[in-house]
């Protein structure tokens, strides 16, 4: 997996001039809304790139926080989550997570359980937020209860991505829980992966060393 994540796609943060970088992953069902979410969101104020090879779409995004600037990678699965799993690269490195189902499919709000036992099983400890999307097709459902957030003891919002209802403040939220979370953790994925990283790292640079050594040999023989 080391080997995979290593050629992944990066905003470079020199260029861009930021002072902190954070990366925004969403989940859920196909169909649900995380795109128009992210686009209602972000308006004019973004570049999408489609990512293919990745079946992933990058949404670059630069904000302020506490007098610092910051960029966001927000990352949308692009389709991907149709085969109701993603990569393990996408979960590389991230920051944060937004869960979103749609309240008009009960089985979008059923497999947020899936989504989030995957999303654990490779993040385990980055901050996640739970989004009820649609809203705006039924006004009602605002009064039910949606136990899945409060039994994983995570925030939970009523959104609309066809009206912006509560969507500036899910993404804010977002940005400063990612934030919060790069500063203050040492996440234990990240240390494994650092360490596969350098484990790989050192054994291509041996096996280098060993082809130069053998070239050598021949070369004088």
């Amino acid at each position: 997996m080391a080997g995979e994540t290593n050629n992944l796609p990066e905003l470079d943060q020199d260029k861009y001039d930021a002072d902190e970088q954070v990366k925004i992953i969403c989940l859920g069902d196909s169909a649900v809304g995380k795109s128009k979410l992210m686009e209602r969101f972000l308006m004019d104020g973004y570049r999408p790139q489609q990512l293919s090879t990745y079946a992933l779409t990058l949404y670059k995004y630069t904000t302020t926080v506490n007098g610092k600037t910051v960029l966001v990678d927000f990352w949308d699965t692009a389709g991907q989550e149709r085969f109701q799993s993603m990569h393990p690269s996408y979960y590389h490195k991230a920051h944060a997570c937004i869960m979103v189902f749609d309240i008009q499919r009960k089985m979008t709000y059923k497999n947020l359980t899936n989504w989030y036992t995957e999303l654990r099983e490779y993040r385990p400890e980055i901050p996640c937020l739970v989004v009820a999307n649609k809203i705006d097709a039924d006004m009602k459902v605002t009064q039910k209860n949606f136990n899945f957030a409060k039994k994983q003891g995570l925030p939970f919002y009523f959104v609309s991505a066809a009206d912006g209802t509560n969507v500036v403040k899910v993404f804010r939220e977002a940005i400063h829980m990612a934030l919060s979370y790069k500063q203050n953790s040492s996440d234990f994925m990240d240390e494994v992966m650092k360490e596969l990283e350098s484990f790989d790292l050192k054994n291509q640079e041996d096996s280098d060393e060993h082809e130069d050594e053998e070239t050598e040999k021949l070369n004088t023989a």
